[in-house]
């Protein structure tokens, strides 16, 4: 059984693996930034890391391996000990395109229009019963089977998927040491209020059944004490981030995920990533604003565009002098709302590019794929980084970009992205629903004098290299052993 460092059994287990495996035998990174946030633990550090099986293949796998740990190495070199669940599939689809995405998601990133959805029946109340508590379950049962002969073992729960999972531990397993990390936002008391009670108190109890319980930032951190507060009845310490549940004390913390800078720098060295910037610098105009994100309702890509538009309009002398690349990487494509919102990104880019384009110019290349080494290219090259999303968990995006700009980038940051907490110093922070204050940052940005773009960007730098991923283990590690008074 695998161990931290000194000692301790140490179990992750998250949704979403550091691998998925593709036909012919293909080992693929797992995506997201979840799984670039863990990988820095799980390959400096023994452990167990137990997650759904996402392919056929990772169902094979799982087979072939008669559900047991094995090792696996991930493109890269890195090796990883990974335990892989297959839930039913009928039971799975409803875990993930019902409860998790959309319910879960667009509470917690304050998504629905209340006034049109969501309507609870039957469907969604036996999707929570019977998909996600049911993928819940089985992933508990596999952490169980894990630490069932060790002591005092620490199970590090990850997201919004696994709400459930820590109570059926600790109803088994009264001696574990539970954490849980939530990498996306934490909304308000009155979000939460779309979930039938029963739904609701459920999700609480079952979060609330870990030791500590992590989040980005400290705005989320004081959302979550007062749901606790307002919704459960339970006695809260603001000031202390301690939840009285029963006769427990559950500690509610803030980490900041940082990102790994060197790890940007090296894919930024890449003989791949220079064929694309010769590619990138053949087109070029004077000035470049870019946006990497996935196609999600979270991320605000059409106010984007529609800020991008208002520019154009108010300032015609850019008009044949900016290029606007949007690399994103369709999203969830599954659930309806997500495929209709990729329909409505490629419409209003035609309509931008066919109110101002020129026969020899696009004011907009929408690029619609996840290719880590061309976004890196286009990092180097921007003058202007969009990050103007309604709601986000953290943006590693607006992290990653200055480490690599080489052109005095400004980086206009979203003053709702758990980032902005960090870098709204030295970022052009915006309302992200006021198209007009993103215009006129788009103007300010690409008309800034060239010492503060670059005073800007070494400031972002030096906050994003303050810290490592590293770091961020080090200090659940840190208040683990201060809480558990283990040696984790």
């Amino acid at each position: 059984m695998a161990s931290t460092d000194s000692g301790t059994p140490l179990v992750l287990v998250s949704n979403r693996g550091p691998v998925t495996f593709g036909p012919d035998g293909e080992i693929r990174r797992g995506t997201g930034g979840l799984v670039t946030a863990l990988i820095g633990l799980a390959s400096h550090r023994e452990v167990t890391w137990i997650a759904s099986a996402m392919t056929d293949e990772d169902v094979a796998a799982a087979e072939e391996n008669e559900g047991k740990p094995f090792t696996v190495e991930a493109p890269g070199g890195d090796e990883y000990r990974v335990k892989l669940v297959a839930s039913d599939p009928d039971a799975y689809d409803r875990f993930y395109n019902i409860t998790a995405n959309p319910m879960l998601w667009f509470i917690q990133h304050y998504l629905w229009d209340l006034s049109n959805a969501p309507d609870i029946r039957r469907n969604e109340t036996e999707a929570f019963e019977f998909g996600y508590n049911a993928v819940n379950e089985d992933l508990a049962r596999a952490v169980l089977e894990e630490i069932e002969d060790l002591e005092r073992p620490v199970v590090m729960v990850h997201d919004y998927h696994l709400y459930t999972l820590p109570g059926l531990i600790r109803a088994v397993r009264p001696d574990v040491f539970l954490t849980h990390f939530v990498h996306i936002p934490w909304s308000q008391s009155d979000s939460w209020r779309v979930l039938p009670t029963v739904m609701r108190e459920e999700i609480y109890r079952g979060i609330l059944s870990n030791d500590i319980i992590g989040f980005h930032t400290r705005s989320y951190r004081r959302n979550f004490l007062q749901c606790c507060e307002d919704l459960m009845g339970y006695e809260v310490d603001h000031d202390a981030g301690v939840v009285h549940c029963d006769d427990r004390e559950v500690w509610v913390r803030a980490y900041p995920l940082p990102i790994d800078p060197k790890g940007v720098q090296a894919v930024a060295a890449r003989d791949k990533v220079a064929e694309f910037e010769e590619e990138l610098l053949r087109r070029r105009r004077d000035h470049l604003i870019l946006r990497v994100d996935r196609a999600d309702l979270s991320k605000n890509v059409l106010r984007g565009f529609g800020g991008f538009d208002l520019f154009l309009q108010q300032h015609p002398e850019f008009r044949e002098r900016v290029t606007f690349i949007a690399q994103l990487m369709p999203s969830r494509t599954d659930v309806p709302e997500y495929a209709e919102y990729l329909e409505r990104i490629e419409a209003v880019v035609a309509v931008v590019n066919h109110r101002h384009g020129s026969p020899d110019w696009m004011p907009i290349q929408l690029k619609l794929r996840d290719d880590l080494e061309e976004a890196v290219a286009a990092y180097k090259h921007y003058d202007v980084l969009i990050v103007n999303a309604m709601f986000d968990g953290m943006n590693l995006v607006a992290k990653e970009g200055p480490m690599v700009n080489a052109r005095g980038g400004v980086s206009i940051l979203s003053e709702n992205t758990g980032a902005h907490e960090e870098l709204g110093e030295y970022a052009l922070s915006v309302n992200p629903f006021d198209i007009q204050e993103l215009a006129d940052s788009i103007h300010a940005a690409l008309t800034m004098p060239s010492e503060e773009r670059e005073r800007r960007l070494a400031g972002l730098r030096s906050v994003v290299t303050a810290r490592n991923p590293g770091d961020w283990i080090d200090d659940q590690l840190a208040d683990i052993r201060r809480k558990g008074k283990v040696s984790a």
